[in-house]
């Protein structure tokens, strides 16, 4: 079973993949807020999409740690228009 979680807006939507990512690389949020010093909440919120704003910061501290690109943990995706000719 995959954990993405995806969170719509009117434009497009996000898919949040840190916990997918933690799964595969069979680390548990504890270690990571014990090693990077990032808050339990912060690092659940950004696993499920539960936020409303993305910390820069956190991103590259993750990124560092986990040895990943910024698209492992989320991803943008814009809806695509109908556009008429």
């Amino acid at each position: 079973m995959e954990k993405v979680y995806k969170v719509n807006f009117e434009n497009g939507y996000y898919l949040f993949k840190l916990e997918q990512l933690l799964d595969d690389k069979k680390i548990s949020i504890n270690k990571v807020m014990r090693d990077t010093g990032t808050d339990y909440k912060v690092i659940k919120r950004m696993s499920t999409g539960e936020l409303s704003k993305i910390d820069m910061t956190i991103i590259d501290r993750l990124c560092n740690y986990l040895d990943c690109e910024e698209n492992e943990i989320y991803e943008y995706v814009r809806n695509k228009k109908n556009t008429k000719q």
